[in-house]
């Protein structure tokens, strides 16, 4: 037999990561020599490996920089419809590995590197993620702008620039404690600050009223400083921009005021302003109505808005010049998407800036806001919803509170003459929340004031139309669209597997990697023995690796051969890490109660953070811990079932565990996850799905076939008909002797001081479970139904859901076209 090819020869190997010319090689060798000179000032006597990853980091980005250029150069000159992209989190994770690989230069510096003496993936490790979003609604705008790059739009991502991003989890005693991440400690080689596009943002103060317009007077000013982030399409020479806003107290801040000896307390006070920027809410899928994060939303959204108009007047490339006056062409240059409600206060600050700042009529002005505007909805979870307190408002904003009044105003106008006498409904509508405090409800403002309203998968929207906004659809149904989530195939499949990316491109091709669709192409090979040996021996590579990983960080013998069982997703009730604690207690007591029967064995992984200030997220940690003390400890189960808290899980961790995995849990409760995208990351990755019928994992089970999933539990109208007779924990624990036993066990302290959760599917969970086990034992028909799952992924490239946001929403057109590389001669 050959010897096995160390990392570093099978890297070479892999077509998709581009090809190392000698050329490209040596003048990568020279960059990096160069910057490790004159930009990090080090030799190579003295220069650690963060000196080197910065090294690399400089010259992987130079190579963006001609590109980055020509394409704004591109976009003055066609001047397209711009598409804004507002969210309040970015999850990007690392940055140099994606580039790499969406300028294909991924084996041309791994060959560099190596020429160096240097190991590339030690590199790698040196940079700090970019833990600017909680979860999925972060990391679904950093999967967005890769395909809005991919495919040519002439988009922009704007956000905060968090100086503290989600917390570092520690487990300690298997309690979790947050750390902050100081993510920017050491500089961050892939932004640029841009100065001289400073904009003031206004706070408090008050309104006066003249004849000739409303003005907003005697605010607080907090600039927002923009830094900006190049975004590389996959091989198309396109680079986008993101742009994140930093907050900077004015010079004069507190100054006007200032008595004798204040001075000192002035410019320390600086801080106040600068704390707008400072940290990332830690919170998911849970609104917390605090001044700070009120003072975060409008600051994204009125620094935004500025640059949005001052890009909309200037149309020539460099020029300051005004060149377009007529704001009636706004909707046709200008797509607003509303990542969330997060960014709602876009919609009467854009009012503002056009009433009062550009002189427009109110319904000029509105038909304007409206067509320019988009929503994206991503729960329905009542505690999610933001519902600003009026008084609040009044304070920080009381302009907008104002205009947010007079569009309420003009609304419930619109509702009382179609539905006369309705009361009810005009409150139900009302965008002002009536009833102890009053609250400005910032979905029903969402929806007034953008002409697309959409839910992030088939099963979401629907549950929208017929529950929560239900009075909303009966007025205008035109409004309402789905647009299911999807991932970037380029991160979540060539970057971290290159591995099964290549056994894909040599049965199909590459031209996967910009059209995912084409995975159907692997059904044929479905019967065909050295494929399934091929996607076998990959899935078994990956697992090794993680389990060298996860021997190193938890000390725990790893058995690679056990069926990698994994949950990784922000710990939350309604996300049943629960469900998957009761099965593994269950699984043990079997295994106990006879230990000499031929058990599948697992390793379970169970990852994610809980918010700080969410008590039973905690607790579930808590148990989590608490069971692998009690099992991966028992000599009688052995390398037949280990329990492991994944730590820190992040997107960097998710990179390592995701191509790893056997089976991926997504066993919320039906109607409650909108969408769900770490679902389709391990479809694509080849692990099988155990899940309800719950978001995406609706459309899943479609494209793939049901049979290739493991679908149990109740379906949405199960859940509400349960809802409406009452659920009874007692009945099912007393019927049900194994869930009684485990239950117990939690009380009775054995595992953890969890109090009892009410869980009422646990029999048909494990009754699936072992239709898990069962599959397990027979590999080759195991990894048919992994590569069905392969095949049926087309649907969940982000390409696919940006293509329609495009057309169905933005009116623009995608386009897989080149634009000329900034050295083509032509």
């Amino acid at each position: 037999m050959s010897k096995p090819l160390s990392d570093h020869d099978r890297r070479k190997q892999i077509s998709v990561r581009g090809l190392a010319g000698v050329e490209n090689v040596s003048d990568l060798k020279q960059n990096f020599n160069r910057h490790l000179h004159f930009t990090l000032v080090k030799d190579r006597n003295v220069a650690t490996r963060r000196d080197y990853y910065f090294a690399l980091a400089h010259t992987v980005r130079d190579h963006l920089i001609g590109r980055w250029i020509r394409t704004q150069q591109y976009y003055y000159e066609k001047d397209p419809k711009r598409v804004y992209y507002l969210s309040l989190e970015f999850y990007m994770g690392r940055t140099l590995q994606n580039t790499m690989v969406n300028l294909g230069l991924e084996n041309a510096c791994d060959e560099a590197m190596y020429q160096l003496g240097l190991e590339m993936e030690e590199l790698e490790d040196m940079e700090e993620d970019a833990g600017l979003g909680n979860g999925g609604l972060g990391r679904l705008a950093a999967c967005f702008l890769d395909s809005m790059a991919s495919l040519g739009l002439a988009a922009y991502g704007y956000g905060i620039r968090y100086e503290f991003g989600i917390f570092n989890q520690k487990i300690v005693n298997g309690w979790q404690v947050e750390e902050a991440d100081d993510w920017l400690r050491y500089g961050n080689p892939w932004e640029k600050a841009r100065p001289e596009y400073m904009r003031p943002v206004h706070f408090y103060g008050r309104t006066e009223h003249h004849p000739d317009g409303v003005k907003w007077v005697d605010t607080q000013v907090v600039l927002a400083l923009p830094y900006d982030t190049p975004v590389p399409g996959y091989r198309n020479n396109i680079v986008n921009t993101m742009r994140l806003w930093s907050a900077k107290a004015p010079c004069d801040f507190n100054l006007k005021d200032f008595n004798v000896g204040g001075y000192i307390q002035a410019v320390l006070d600086r801080n106040l302003a600068e704390n707008i920027s400072r940290v990332l809410y830690p919170n998911d899928n849970f609104f917390e109505g605090k001044e700070l994060r009120l003072k975060q939303e409008y600051f994204v959204v009125s620094a935004t808005l500025q640059d949005i108009i001052r890009r909309f007047k200037v149309s020539k490339f460099g020029s300051r010049e005004i060149a377009r006056t007529d704001f009636s062409k706004l909707p046709d240059k200008v797509a607003i998407q509303l990542n969330d409600t997060h960014p709602a206060m876009a919609i009467p600050e854009l009012m503002r800036v056009l009433v009062d700042e550009e002189k427009l009529n109110w319904e000029t002005a509105w038909d304007i806001c409206v067509r320019t505007c988009a929503y994206t909805n991503h729960t329905v979870l009542p505690e999610a919803l933001e519902r600003w307190p009026v008084e609040l408002f009044a304070h920080l904003l009381p302009r907008h509170l104002e205009i947010v009044y007079e569009i309420n105003r003009r609304h419930l106008e619109v509702i009382a003459a179609k539905y006369p006498g309705d009361v009810d409904r005009l409150r139900r509508m009302s965008l002002i929340e009536e009833g102890g405090q009053k609250r400005i409800n910032m979905a029903h403002l969402c929806i007034v004031g953008a002409h697309a309203v959409n839910g992030v998968a088939q099963i979401h929207s629907d549950i929208l139309k017929a529950t929560v906004f239900k009075d909303f659809y009966e007025m205008e149904p035109h409004k309402f669209q789905n647009k299911t989530n999807g991932i970037t195939p380029r991160r979540w499949l060539v970057m971290c597997n290159p591995g099964l990316a290549e056994a894909i491109a040599e049965r199909i091709g590459e031209d996967f990697i910009r059209d995912l669709d084409q995975l159907r192409n692997l059904v044929k090979f479905v019967n065909d023995e050295a494929f399934i040996r091929d996607i076998a021996k990959v899935k078994q590579e990956n697992k090794m690796k993680f389990a060298v990983h996860l021997e190193e960080h938890y000390k725990v013998k790893i058995n690679p051969n056990s069926m990698f069982d994994i949950q990784v997703k922000r710990i939350h009730e309604y996300k049943r890490q629960l469900l998957n604690c009761l099965h593994i207690i269950t699984y043990y007591n079997r295994i106990k109660k006879d230990p000499n029967k031929q058990w599948t064995p697992r390793t379970v992984m169970i990852g994610g953070k809980a918010a700080p200030g969410y008590h039973t997220a905690k607790m579930i940690i808590r148990l989590i811990t608490a069971i692998g003390e009690v099992v991966n400890n028992d000599p009688v189960v052995g390398d037949r079932l280990k329990v492991i808290f994944l730590e820190n899980y992040r997107v960097t961790l998710a990179e390592k565990a995701i191509p790893a995995a056997d089976l991926s849990e997504q066993i919320s409760t039906a109607g409650t996850e909108a969408s769900g995208t770490g679902n389709m990351k391990f479809m694509l990755n080849g692990a099988l799905t155990i899940g309800t019928m719950d978001g995406a994992n609706v459309e899943m089970a479609e494209e793939a076939g049901e049979g290739n999933l493991f679908i149990f539990g109740m379906r949405v109208d199960d859940v509400e008909a349960l809802d409406n007779r009452g659920y009874h924990a007692e009945e099912y624990y007393n019927r049900l002797p194994e869930l009684k036993q485990a239950i117990d066990q939690i009380a009775g302290g054995f595992f953890s001081e969890l109090c009892y959760s009410p869980v009422m599917l646990l029999f048909d969970y494990i009754k699936c479970q072992e239709k898990v086990n069962a599959l397990y034992k027979n590999p080759k028909e195991w990894t048919k139904k992994v590569i069905y799952n392969i095949a049926g992924c087309g649907k969940f490239s982000s390409d696919r859901t940006i293509a329609q946001y495009a057309r169905e929403i933005w009116g623009v057109e995608p386009t897989l076209e080149k634009i000329p590389a900034p050295d083509d001669k032509h």
